[in-house]
């Protein structure tokens, strides 16, 4: 079942709900802000506006065309975050499942910003499990260069309570003091966190107390992991200045080295599954 909702202000967004889940998307920047089956698996800010034009502060934003501040034209993330997707596909033919596409492609607004012609296609399963599929199409007559990222936000019990495995001995880049390391064990957190990983080759886990959440990539090699912990928590918007302790970012990305080149009609899909064990 797929309802279309329309809030006072003209926000719109839809919700799915089959016999194992139960979701909910905006068609702003494609941003599928709930996810619950066997858990609640996606945090989103009880402060976040739902407005045109500002992006939803948790549940999984889109980075495209550009991760971070990579490139320095456009603003952090790039825009798809805050650009309006159409329903291009809906298909409801097995009960426990339903999977919806989403298109983005090159319009007057896009071009003044990143002048190129593109075609960019999410599809979201849901089900028992959450796969999410962003196709980028090279349509203009100049290669262009990304980085992206699912910027997932998963609500925890407590981020002191959280372990993420998987990334052991893997080298990544430290946003907080600009260096390269290697990564010693799993990832525990008691102050803030901003590193990219790169030849990430396996699945993740995300370990909370009683339950663990693999998270399996393809098209992907680069993994962000996030948490803003309390000075910077304290400064973002659309954030309570505590809402550091309930949320941990682990973004499947393509992320600095990681980036992606695309000839005149080639593509690159980024894929993720998260499944609850």
């Amino acid at each position: 079942m797929i309802k279309h909702h329309k809030l006072t202000n003209g926000f719109e967004y839809i919700e799915i709900q089959n016999s194992v889940a139960q979701a909910k998307i905006a068609l702003q920047g494609a941003h599928i802000f709930e996810y619950k089956s066997k858990t609640d698996l996606l945090w989103l800010s009880k402060t976040s506006p739902f407005e045109d034009t500002k992006a939803i502060r948790g549940g999984i934003p889109l980075c495209w065309p550009s991760f971070g501040n990579n490139n320095p034209s456009l603003a952090q993330h790039g825009f798809a975050r805050t650009a309006l997707f159409e329903i291009i596909h809906i298909d409801e033919t097995q009960e426990n499942s339903t999977k919806i596409t989403l298109r983005l492609q090159d319009n007057k607004s896009t071009l003044a910003l990143w002048n190129y012609h593109f075609e960019l296609n999410l599809t979201i399963t849901i089900a028992d499990t959450l796969s999410l599929a962003l196709q980028t199409i090279n349509k203009d007559t100049q290669p262009f260069t990304l980085t992206q990222a699912f910027h997932t936000y998963f609500n925890v019990s407590g981020i002191n309570d959280v372990a993420i495995g998987g990334l052991e001995e893997k080298p990544y880049f430290d946003a907080l003091d600009t260096k390269h390391k290697i990564q010693k064990g799993t990832i525990t957190f008691n102050q803030e966190f901003d590193c990219v990983y790169q030849e990430v080759d396996k699945d993740i886990l995300l370990q909370d107390k009683s339950v663990t959440t693999q998270i399996s990539s393809n098209g992907s090699s680069s993994t962000v992991v996030w948490n803003p912990w309390i000075g910077k928590c304290a400064r973002m918007s659309g954030m309570r200045e505590d809402a550091y302790k309930e949320f941990v970012c682990i973004e499947t990305a393509n992320a600095y080295d990681d980036f992606k080149t695309l000839q005149t009609n080639e593509s690159h899909t980024l894929e993720v599954t998260f499944t609850t064990l």
